[in-house]
């Protein structure tokens, strides 16, 4: 059973009034309110505020239903079956507009809630006032709404209070709240880490009986968390996190390796890299991080008595990506990329005769050699190839002739195709 708070009305602190919000977020309140509706900035643009992190998304939450908010703003567009929501458009902006929902397993009109046989809420499109919107949400810390045009903060749950203690608090009891949405045993660990705050022990008694639930919840969806947990930052705090918890084996396909194995250390690589490109503000991709995350195990799908077998390795990749698209769906366009990334690691090794210039013009190249540093970071491999096409790519056209013509004197009778990674997991 929730507790039901007062409403409480309160002067939002100066951080808040200084800010500068998005100024659709703020045109789209304005209009609600002059059309006689409640409107909010809600959740995460009002809590990283507060925190003292730039605010990306903003929410406006309302007492207007999807079809009102749809009639008011013309570049807009319903969404949704779960939960049904506005998206407001202008220019390269786009903003999240959902209606107060109420806790319909207390209310008398159910006919828009529907759960499975776990508890899992499928549909949630019962609506409410703006207290029991806030009893719905997950977390305390996400249920602050802030109204800026008259300039008042409401928090019916001491999410003020939890922010100050750098706490992740559930509303309501955690072990029937993740039951209604398994996801939310994620977003507590994505939380924890993006804001460095603690997670409450009855949320963490949560995650640990809740987490298998997460079978349940679609690959689409989980292809989403995916994203939010490891493009974030904090990959590799989240990866041990969720390992920790049990939580890791419904996100990522491959096996608990032992520590200091080349698995774990490789997979640690790859997480690092990705934080420390998104610190640098450099492009990053999903599709990479999943090639390198799966390629311990394609590895291992691939020794036959210590000797690679070259038909099992390239049968093996589509194997390993439909493997781990039962947990996240991957999207088409990432398929061929990844295979390219792992081919690529053949030729990067064996650079017969002129191929070094194709791959040079290859366009998965950059992306293959950085993988290839990764792979011998983890490796910790003396070989030096990676630092052979680190020289390759910045030399000129004399000194390639010349630095493939000692690979030739270096080899002697037939060539021998010898793969580092075959060592990689032993």
């Amino acid at each position: 059973m929730i507790k039901k708070n007062k409403p409480s009305a309160t002067k939002p602190p100066k951080i808040l009034t200084d800010s500068k919000f998005s100024p659709l977020s703020l045109e789209i309140v304005r209009s609600l309110k002059k059309a006689g509706f409640q409107a909010y900035l809600v959740g995460g643009c009002v809590r990283d505020l507060l925190v003292g992190i730039k605010a990306k998304d903003f929410d406006v939450s309302t007492d207007a239903t999807p079809e009102q908010v749809r009639k008011i703003f013309r570049s807009s567009r319903i969404i949704g079956k779960r939960f049904r929501l506005v998206h407001v458009f202008s220019h390269n902006e786009l903003i999240e507009v959902s209606t107060f929902r109420a806790d319909a397993s207390n209310s008398k009109n159910k006919a828009g809630l529907v759960k499975d046989t776990d508890g899992k809420i499928l549909r949630d499109n019962v609506w409410g006032t703006l207290e029991e919107d806030c009893i719905r949400r997950d977390f305390s810390i996400n249920a602050l709404y802030f109204d800026p045009v008259e300039n008042i903060l409401h928090d019916f749950h001491q999410g003020l209070q939890h922010i100050q203690k750098k706490m992740i608090v559930s509303i309501g009891d955690p072990m029937l709240r993740f039951e209604e949405d398994p996801v939310r045993s994620l977003r507590a660990i994505r939380f924890s880490s993006k804001l460095n705050f603690k997670i409450s022990g009855d949320v963490k008694e949560a995650i640990y009986q809740k987490a298998p639930l997460l079978e349940n919840i679609s690959n689409a969806r989980l292809f989403d968390e995916f994203c939010k947990i490891f493009l974030s930052k904090e990959a590799l705090n989240n990866f041990e996190k969720l390992q920790s918890f049990g939580a890791l084996k419904h996100l990522i396909n491959t096996s608990q390796y032992p520590v200091d194995s080349f698995g774990l250390r490789f997979q640690h690589a790859a997480l690092t890299n990705t934080d420390n490109r998104l610190k640098a503000e450099k492009s990053i991709t999903p599709g990479f991080l999943l090639a390198a995350l799966m390629w311990p195990q394609l590895v291992n799908a691939t020794k036959e008595e210590g000797v690679l077998n070259l038909k099992k390795f390239f049968r093996s990749m589509d194997s390993v990506i439909r493997e781990q698209q039962e947990l996240t769906a991957i999207p088409r366009k990432f398929h061929g990329y990844i295979k390219d990334i792992w081919s690529l690691q053949l030729k990067l090794e064996t650079r017969l005769g002129h191929q070094p210039y194709k791959i040079l013009n290859h366009p998965r190249f950059r992306a293959a050699y950085d993988f290839l540093l990764l792979r011998e970071e983890a490796a910790r491999d003396s070989q030096g190839i990676g630092g052979w096409w680190t020289e390759f790519q910045a030399v000129n056209r004399p000194r390639k002739i010349e630095m493939l013509q000692v690979l030739r004197d270096l080899r002697k009778g037939p060539v021998e195709k010898k793969f580092g990674f075959l060592e990689e997991l032993s």
